[in-house]
């Protein structure tokens, strides 16, 4: 950049005979200092400046720099002094990465805003360094908006009667998991390791609705039509095809009392077997993506030895 945009001050020289008595390390840093100088900028605003942003290059011009009142504008209005290399880059002390955002906005006044919250943050400073208003405002909304985003890994449906269990059951193209547990329908009291290993069964079922979701529905029911106070039940193309309870009752010398147990591989079992009831065909609501390749391959071989019995008849 030439200096006939006004430009005022003086290149900042070091001192011959100081830097010749401080030795080579003054004198390397003296010359280094002797390539810049401070300088106000002004000019037309259809003049075109360059600018050396932590080492990423950008050029515009002044006018794009001086639109809106922030820093930049104080910067190339001639109201501050800016410092300059040998080249006559324009030095500015700061990350280039959202620089090229934030010239957009300067000429637009509209900007994309990042996806990423790291990259809104740190877009966020960089337009708050340099007092661009407008763009902090949308920065701002934009961290808003994903600190209220909620992203569920998996949703659990909590049914309170017979008939939404039912109605949840006929419609399903999907196998489905439901624990009941209702620690009210007690009659008794529970043993010493009852509620221990009621949370074992509430905490094993968290687990498994995310390790099969989208693959399999899991349902809390938290009410129950019965007396079962720990229960789980599998079903598969609308029936029950498994059900284990966790519940019984136990004699001592005095009283009768209820024990909930925690059946953790019989449980297991049974989540692995209703995977063979995942539908095949082209049911709708169906996702053909969340077909297992094992569940496949066991739906083929069936549907094969049943076409070989028909075959075999007479």
């Amino acid at each position: 950049m030439s200096a006939e945009a006004g430009t005022t001050g003086s290149a900042l020289r070091p001192s011959p005979t100081n830097a010749a008595a401080a030795g080579p390390v003054a004198n390397a840093a003296a010359a280094a200092v002797g390539q810049q100088s401070a300088v106000k900028i002004r000019g037309s605003p259809s003049k075109y400046v360059k600018l050396n942003v932590g080492g990423t290059l950008f050029y515009t011009t002044i006018d794009t720099l001086t639109k809106q009142d922030n820093m930049l504008r104080a910067m190339f209005s001639g109201r501050m002094e800016v410092l300059t290399d040998s080249e006559g880059w324009i030095l500015i002390d700061r990350s280039g990465k959202h620089f090229g955002t934030i010239l957009n906005y300067l000429r637009d006044g509209h900007v994309p805003i990042p996806e990423a919250v790291t990259d809104i943050e740190e877009l966020h400073a960089e337009a708050k360094y340099y007092l661009v208003s407008g763009l902090v405002d949308k920065c701002n909304t934009a961290l808003k908006r994903k600190k209220d985003e909620y992203n569920p890994v998996c949703r659990i449906p909590v049914i309170t009667s017979q008939k939404e269990a039912q109605m949840l059951i006929s419609t399903s193209h999907k196998p489905i998991v439901k624990l009941l547990y209702n620690r009210q329908n007690n009659k008794y009291s529970y043993t010493s390791n009852s509620d221990d290993n009621m949370l074992r069964n509430i905490e094993m079922f968290d687990k498994l609705s995310v390790r099969f979701n989208g693959r399999v529905v899991f349902v809390k029911d938290v009410i129950g039509g019965n007396e079962e106070i720990c229960c789980w039940s599998f079903y598969g193309l609308g029936r029950k095809v498994a059900e284990i309870s966790c519940t019984s009752i136990v004699y001592t010398s005095e009283k009768k009392q209820t024990k909930v147990e925690f059946p953790e591989a019989r449980i297991l079992e049974e989540t692995l077997n209703i995977l063979l009831y995942e539908r095949l065909d082209g049911a709708t609501n169906f996702d053909p993506d969340s077909i297992p390749q094992v569940g496949g391959k066991l739906a083929s071989i069936k549907a094969q030895s049943y076409q070989s019995d028909e075959d075999e008849r007479p």
